[in-house]
C-alpha cells in the first residue's frame, strides 16, 4: 500500500513539474504535521489561478500532497509501533530467561543452608507481571491512536483489519506470557515451600540428636560405667556437674581421661565461684605443663597424658600449708606446698568438664577447651592414703567419690558433648 502511494506522488510531483517549473534557485522544505494542522509548514509553489478556482491539476497535486503527508505520519506511527514491539518482545524474552533461570536455579541446587533461604521467586515474579500489565496498557494505546489515525487518514479498511490483527496476536501473546508467569509463580511458591519444609525438618531432626546426644545413653551397664566425650575444640561442648562442693578444707579429686590433643590437652574440670573463677582448675594451656590452680594460685605437675591412652589421675590438697600430690596411674610424680595455704575451698560454685570458666558457669574459651574422653571424675573431702588411690587406679577397689560420685543422672552433657557405655578399667588394659 505504501509502495503504491509512493508511486503516486512521484508521478504528481513528474506531471506537476512538467506544466509549471519551480523558480530557480527556490528549495521545498516540508515538515510532517498531523491532519487536522493546515499546511502552513509546507508551502506550495505559486500556481497560476484560473477564474479564482484550482484546476484539476492542481486539486490533485494539493491532494498528492496531502497524501504523502499523511503516509509520512502513518510511517512514523509503523516506526514508533515497531519499536514498540521490539521493547516488548526483548523485555518478554527477559522475563522468560529470569523465570527460567530461577526454575532452573531451584532444581539445580542440591545442598541447605542451614536458614540460609532463596529470595521469595513470588516477589520478582509480581514485578514481572506489573511490567507486563504496563506493556499491555501501552498496545491498548498504540491500538486506539492507530484507530483514531487511521479513520482521520481515511486509510483503506484492510489496512485496518491487518493493523488490529496485528495487535489482537501481540495482545493474545501477552496474555500467555502472563499466564505462563502466574503458573511459574505457583510452582516457585510451591518448591520454596517444599524447601522450607525440608530445611525445618532436617533442623528439627538435628535437634532431637543434639537432645538426645545431650540426654546421653542410659542403658549403662551400671550408674558408673559410662564417659563423656568432648571430640572438638570449642567454646561449647561441655559437661556440668549437677551436685556443687560445700567449703573444703583439704579435697582428692581423681579421674580417668584420654587424649592426644596438640598443643596442650585442655582443660578437664574447673571449679569456680563468685568472686573467683579459677577456685579449683586443672589445665594443660600451649606448650605449658599441666597446672593446678586454687584460688587463682598455681603449681606446675609432672604429669604427662596426651598419649591418646587411657590415664587414671589423682590431686590431694590440705589447706593446712598448701601440701599438695599428684598421682599417674597409681604412682606418685610431684608434691609441694605453699599453694593456697589456709585457704578454704568455698561452697556453691559450679562444676563444668572440659572447659575453662571465665564466670560461674561460662564465658568458656575454645583454646583451653578440652579435647579426648572423661571417666570416673570423682572427689573426696579428705587426702586419700596412697594405697586407696594405687588400688582405685589399678581397679581392685570401687570407692567413689563421699563429696562428687561419678554417676549417670549427676552429669549433664552440652553442644554435642556425648556420653557413652565405657569400662574403664578393661580400656586400660587395651591400652597396655
Amino acid at each position: 500500500m505504501l509502495a503504491l502511494l509512493t508511486a503516486g506522488v512521484a508521478l504528481a510531483v513528474a506531471a506537476g513539474g512538467a506544466q509549471d517549473s519551480p523558480i530557480p534557485g527556490s528549495r521545498f522544505v516540508c515538515t510532517a504535521l498531523p491532519p487536522e494542522a493546515t499546511h502552513a509548514g509546507c508551502p506550495l509553489p505559486a500556481m497560476p489561478m484560473q477564474g479564482g478556482t484550482l484546476s484539476p491539476e492542481e486539486e490533485l497535486r494539493a491532494a498528492v500532497l496531502q497524501l504523502r503527508e499523511t503516509v509520512v505520519q502513518q510511517k512514523e506511527t509503523l516506526g514508533a509501533q515497531r519499536e514498540a514491539i521490539r521493547e516488548l518482545t526483548g523485555k518478554l524474552a527477559r522475563c522468560e530467561g529470569l523465570a527460567g533461570g530461577k526454575a532452573r536455579g531451584s532444581g539445580a541446587t542440591g545442598k541447605d543452608t542451614m536458614g540460609d533461604l532463596p529470595r521469595d521467586p513470588g516477589h520478582v515474579v509480581e514485578q514481572l507481571s506489573r511490567s507486563l500489565q504496563t506493556l499491555k496498557d501501552r498496545l491498548e494505546s498504540l491500538e486506539l491512536q492507530l484507530r483514531t489515525n487511521a479513520s482521520n487518514a481515511g486509510l483503506p479498511s484492510d489496512f485496518r483489519e491487518v493493523l488490529q490483527r496485528r495487535l489482537g496476536e501481540l495482545e493474545r501473546q501477552l496474555l500467555r506470557k502472563v499466564a505462563e508467569l502466574e503458573d511459574e509463580k505457583s510452582l516457585l511458591h510451591n518448591e520454596t515451600s517444599a524447601h522450607r519444609q525440608k530445611t525445618e525438618s532436617t533442623l528439627n531432626t538435628l535437634l532431637q540428636r543434639v537432645t538426645e546426644l545431650e540426654r546421653g545413653n542410659s542403658a549403662f551397664k551400671s550408674p558408673d560405667a559410662f564417659k563423656v566425650s568432648l571430640p572438638l575444640r570449642t567454646n561449647y561442648l561441655y559437661g556440668k556437674i549437677k551436685k556443687t562442693l560445700p567449703e573444703l578444707y583439704a579435697f582428692t579429686i581423681c579421674l580417668w581421661l584420654r587424649s592426644s590433643a596438640s598443643p596442650g590437652i585442655g582443660t578437664p574440670f574447673s571449679y569456680a565461684v563468685p568472686g573467683q573463677a579459677n577456685e579449683i582448675v586443672l589445665i594443660e594451656w600451649g606448650n605449658n605443663p599441666i597446672e593446678l590452680l586454687i584460688n587463682d594460685k598455681v603449681a606446675q605437675l609432672p604429669l604427662f597424658v596426651s598419649d591418646g591412652k587411657w590415664h587414671h589421675i589423682c590431686i590431694t590438697w590440705t589447706t593446712r600449708d598448701g601440701m599438695w600430690e599428684a598421682f599417674q596411674d597409681g604412682e606418685k610424680l610431684g608434691t609441694g606446698e605453699n599453694l593456697a595455704p589456709w585457704h578454704p575451698i568455698k561452697p556453691g560454685g559450679v562444676l563444668i568438664l572440659g572447659q575453662e570458666q571465665d564466670t560461674v558457669g561460662g564465658r568458656f574459651d575454645a583454646t583451653q577447651a578440652f579435647v579426648g574422653e572423661l571417666s570416673q571424675f570423682n572427689i573426696w573431702d579428705r587426702v586419700l592414703r596412697a594405697q586407696e588411690i594405687i588400688n582405685i587406679a589399678n581397679c581392685s577397689t570401687n570407692m567413689p567419690g563421699n563429696i562428687i560420685p561419678w554417676v549417670d543422672n549427676n552429669v549433664d552433657v552440652f553442644g554435642g558433648a556425648s556420653k557413652w557405655p565405657v569400662e574403664t578399667c578393661e580400656e586400660r588394659l587395651l591400652d597396655l
